[in-house]
């Protein structure tokens, strides 16, 4: 059975909130994650409370809260950003509403009074801030810890009450000693016991899906990721392979090679939809507008599927690649709905989940987690540790522009009139790229931190053209551009596999945007990220010789103009453009 949560992470609606439960299960403790209003008697049995981050001002009539009964219970409560707001604005302290925030680095200076929680940390330190409002005035009976040059109370405590609070993250790689702070709340404040280890817990999984599925067989559609292809296999092997079958459909917008490496595993069976999808997408330029067509048509091929093959009947159960992050309802995140992405669920197999017909083996772990379990289960090193793939596929790495437009410079880079997705103070933002001529990601950070109306910063790698004579070109999702984009993704993979470099980094989007010349229309941006599991990222620098061939190779493919490279870590920007 599932272990107690010691620690419960109240979800204010920040973007971080999962990957602090993360951080607490590295550090060997179970946590949970449960909505920032959930009554202080639900919580009774946690050792710990850590109140997240969030995109809202406390003084927002509809901003998250949680119950104050928490302040005066048995459980320790640590604020994190919004978190420490919220516990000073409730305990008579005094919040100052933000006018422009503060995203990025910063270093943290001690003061000089002794701290549990901030035990072992002597002298400047650099951590990481996201934040618009920020907290004036302490509550009555609290200590402040530490400031920063531009924000004066960063760290209060009162520990007699058992109350911390930092504006920084210490959740994210940023903050450098972050993990410490963690571990200090912890062990040193809440008396936590190491009591979670994902490895070796195979033959309890398949006891639960055992118990779960009975002697009903189950069927998966599988995406070809790790998460369903572990799950797929967990149940084959509790279950026996003859009593599982996955489908998997080609939407005609994954990589190349993918399909056909997916028809040669036993038990699984393919639906071809490339033209549905397609068609359904012919001409549309809106990043949004285009995850709605394809959720809606994954709606409909799925529907088909259940129907045709008569899987609403007793003798099937649903079986999902399910992860932890997945599991929480829009009730328990509805701070955060504008900006998570939600599943869509077909009206059959919305039935079967609503009638208890279903099955989700790793709904308690992370991906990282995933991943062991994988290796545990001795799946191929291809399968568990190939790198993440958006479900919507390449769509969401094909650019798409409304208007032509031309690049802008200044006296900092290029402004590329191509806008993509990021997250500034636990809010998405949607802004255009700043270019700039230099590989130097240090350069990168600080320019992303000081210019405002951007959100991701670009190298120009190599070009056809010079930069100033590219235009950003009315375009859509055509297969002319698809197929250019298949492309050089499968340049960049093979270069990538051969020379190693793809067991260096967790992920390596190649994106396409409509950047060129009337001949060559389009551009290729690489991404390649390293993260843990992907809640924050660095973008990694590739090997001179290795970008050298890459470029090259890349240019030679008929309508490309240029290469560029994102120097962006997350946050500001998200791992994908879309």
């Amino acid at each position: 059975m599932r272990t107690a949560a010691q620690i419960v992470v109240l979800d204010a609606g920040g973007q971080y909130c999962h990957l602090i439960a993360r951080k607490v299960r590295d550090l060997g403790v179970y946590s949970e994650v449960r909505a920032s209003e959930t009554p202080a008697a639900e919580l009774a049995g946690a050792r710990g409370l850590i109140i997240s981050g969030g995109p809202n001002s406390v003084y927002d009539p509809a901003s998250p809260t949680v119950d104050p009964d928490i302040f005066h219970g048995g459980a320790r409560v640590l604020g994190i950003c919004y978190g420490q707001q919220l516990m000073a604005h409730l305990l008579g302290g005094n919040v100052q509403l933000g006018v422009k925030g503060e995203y990025g680095l910063a270093t943290f200076e001690r003061n000089g009074c002794t701290s549990v929680l901030l035990d072992g940390i002597s002298g400047p330190q650099q951590i990481w801030m996201s934040h618009r409002d920020l907290v004036a005035a302490a509550p009555p009976g609290f200590s402040v810890l530490g400031s920063t040059a531009t924000c004066a109370i960063a760290a209060i405590e009162a520990p007699a009450r058992g109350l911390y609070a930092v504006q920084f993250h210490p959740e994210v790689a940023h903050t450098l000693r972050g993990r410490e702070i963690l571990s200090n709340f912890l062990f040193g404040i809440c008396d936590c016991r190491r009591d979670w280890d994902p490895s070796h817990r195979v033959p309890q999984i398949e006891e639960e899906i055992r118990q779960c599925v009975g002697d009903r067989n189950v069927f998966f559609f599988v995406s070809g990721g790790v998460d369903s292809t572990v799950a797929c296999a967990l149940c084959q092997r509790a279950l026996g392979a003859e009593r599982v079958h996955g489908v998997y459909v080609d939407t005609g917008l994954m990589r190349e090679g993918e399909t056909d490496s997916m028809r040669q595993i036993p038990g699984l069976s393919v639906e071809s939809a490339e033209a549905q999808f397609l068609g359904a997408l012919a001409g549309v330029r809106d990043p949004e507008h285009k995850r709605h067509i394809i959720g809606e048509e994954f709606v409909r091929v799925q529907q088909r599927i259940v129907e045709s093959r008569h899987l609403l009947d007793g003798h099937w159960i649903l079986g999902q690649g399910t992860i932890y992050p997945d599991t929480i309802e829009s009730g328990g995140t509805e701070k955060a709905a504008v900006i998570k992405t939600h599943h869509n669920r077909v009206p059959g197999i919305q039935r079967l989940i609503d009638a208890g017909r279903i099955v989700e083996p790793l709904r308690s772990y992370y991906k990282d987690e995933v991943r062991q379990i994988g290796r545990e289960l001795g799946l191929p090193a291809e399968i568990v540790d190939r790198h993440p793939f958006p479900g919507p596929g390449l769509a969401i790495r094909c650019l798409c522009s409304e208007i032509d437009a031309d690049v802008q410079a200044t006296t900092e880079g290029w402004i590329v009139p191509v806008h993509s997705v990021g997250v500034q103070g636990d809010s998405r933002s949607y802004a255009p790229v700043l270019c700039i001529d230099a590989l130097d990601h240090a350069r990168a950070t600080e320019l992303i931190n000081r210019i405002s109306g951007v959100n991701r910063v670009i190298a120009r790698v190599r070009t056809a053209t010079p930069l100033a004579d590219l235009r950003v070109r009315v375009s859509a999702l055509t297969p002319e551009r698809l197929a250019r984009l298949r492309h050089a993704d499968a340049i960049v993979r093979r270069l990538s596999r051969t020379s190693g470099f793809d067991r260096q980094i967790w992920q390596f989007p190649v994106v396409l945007i409509p950047l060129g010349s009337a001949a060559a229309p389009d551009s290729i941006v690489l991404r390649p990220i390293d993260s843990v599991d992907g809640m924050t990222a660095q973008s990694v620098a590739m090997p001179n010789d290795l970008l050298d061939a890459m470029s090259t190779e890349l240019l030679s493919v008929p309508g490309v103009s240029g290469v560029f490279y994102d120097l962006t870590h997350k946050p500001p920007a998200t791992i994908e453009w879309e």
